[in-house]
């Protein structure tokens, strides 16, 4: 395998925004390369070089683009040998600019600088100081303190001469920070700690407590029948209650998200242009390189001096790199296209039309390899009027049908979501009732099929879903 190829292989299992990190560093290095900003002037040249090689390039034709020369006049143009067209796209039809990277700061705070922000605001004694910063110190993403007041009482340096009871007494009032509910040990404490910010005044506030106080099994069982017996409350009312503890937040410290967001910048747009789905590269993702030819031009034939080398070595680099890129775009397309031309039964209807689709289908088609494919479709993004989807979306295994024909394994998770959010929130469909659904509609699907494409929707089971008429 060449370097060359072996090049051409990196850039396109790439990512855009990797992509971008890579076209920079090449301009870094590479004095050859420059960015393309639409100037059609030619540099300016230094009079005093004495360029000694007429130009010999001849345009190549179409189709000779992959036939490559071992040495490439070393002093012509690059858009004299190969069109570049592939890096340099025009607008497309249309305003011309999308907003595709919307700026975010995230300047918020981890949870623990929040909550020992309070605790330096909060008058604590020296010891108690020391036994809050253990506590916070603790405390999960989650808000939540997972391990006991014992452990940390046991862990306290024995000639400071702290009590266990001192430990529960911080405890207690870290707990009435903020976000109110943090540094509980368990759901039911931080949902009771949340329950006494409330105004005395709210209604189904006193059912709320007794339920969260004496009857919490039941409900994280959701024996709701018991439940309304034990309360001595109809339906409708316990339904009430149940939604004023719903409000409250089980994951209290979760809003201090210190992740950075990840940004995805779709590489292909696909609409909709009189009736026909048309695939369009991202110009404003494309890189737009160029050779430099002021520095080009400085190349002297038959010199092996050191700097005539290095010119000459990297001006070949550069060239490579730019047919690198060309040929990833060729290839993004190709797939692309060939995705949109077998789904467009997904863009028109939704998942439930979603087809069956492997990898060595498409690597036919456009005759390249699988391992190819495999690469081009790795975090690729499609931009498509209903979102955005990564290339590897549009493939799944297939189930077979009564009438002898194909379902996608996205199609039956479109099912079962359709079929979940109409359900009875009283009676949940179970699995064996789903999988009985799909048989009259001629997809036969084994009970457990059904439990793996439920759990990779982040589905509940059945008895998990119920909920109050």
């Amino acid at each position: 395998m060449t370097p060359q190829l072996q090049q051409a292989i990196r850039l396109l299992q790439l990512s855009t925004l990797e992509l971008q990190a890579e076209v920079q560093d090449a301009l870094e290095s590479n004095p050859m390369l420059e960015q393309d900003e639409g100037n059609t002037e030619a540099p300016e040249t230094d009079p005093a070089v004495n360029n000694t090689e007429a130009d010999a390039a001849v345009p190549a034709k179409e189709g000779e683009v992959d036939n490559i020369p071992e040495d490439l006049p070393i002093d012509s143009s690059w858009e004299d040998v190969f069109d570049t067209g592939a890096t340099t796209y025009s607008a497309p039809e249309g305003d011309g600019t999308r907003d595709l990277l919307e700026r975010v700061t995230v300047s918020s705070g981890s949870l623990r600088d929040h909550l020992v922000w309070q605790l330096e605001l909060t008058h604590f004694s020296d010891s108690d100081e020391h036994i809050a910063r253990i506590i916070i110190d603790s405390i999960d993403d989650d808000g939540y303190l997972p391990v006991s007041t014992q452990d940390i009482h046991s862990n306290l340096d024995a000639r400071l001469d702290i009590d266990h009871d001192e430990v529960e007494a911080v405890l207690h009032r870290i707990q009435q920070f903020d976000p109110i509910g943090v540094g509980a040990r368990n759901l039911q404490e931080s949902l009771q700690t949340q329950l006494q910010h409330f105004d005395p005044e709210t209604p189904w506030l006193k059912e709320a407590r007794i339920l969260l106080r004496n009857y919490f099994n039941l409900l994280s069982n959701r024996d709701y029948t018991r439940l309304g017996r034990k309360l001595k409350l109809t339906t409708d009312d316990l339904q009430h209650v149940i939604h004023l503890i719903q409000s409250l937040n089980p994951r209290p410290g979760s809003r201090f998200n210190t992740t950075e967001p990840e940004y995805i910048v779709p590489d292909v747009f696909v609409t909709q242009k009189n009736g026909k789905w048309k695939v369009e590269l991202n110009i404003d993702s494309m890189p737009k390189l160029r050779i430099n030819n002021m520095y080009a031009k400085l190349i002297k034939r038959g010199s092996d001096s050191k700097d005539n080398n290095f010119l000459r070595n990297n001006l070949q680099e550069a060239r490579w790199f730019l047919k690198s890129l060309q040929s990833r775009h060729e290839t993004l397309m190709k797939v692309a296209t060939c995705i949109v031309d077998r789904q467009q039964g997904f863009f028109e209807h939704g998942e439930e039309a979603m087809k069956p689709m492997v990898l060595r289908s498409i690597a036919e088609t456009i005759e390249m390899h699988e391992s190819t494919v495999s690469r081009v479709t790795t975090r690729k993004y499609m931009h498509t009027p209903s979102g955005i989807y990564e290339f590897k979306y549009f493939f799944s295994s297939h189930v077979s049908t009564e009438a002898g024909g194909e379902c996608s394994a996205t199609a039956i998770r479109a099912i079962i979501k359709k079929l979940v959010a109409a359900e009875n929130p009283a009676k949940p469909l179970s699995d064996n009732k789903m999988a009985a659904v799909l048989a009259e509609q001629g997809i036969n699907v084994a009970r457990r099929t059904i439990a793996k494409y439920r759990e990779s929707l982040s589905i509940s089971p059945s008895n998990e879903r119920k909920r109050l008429a």
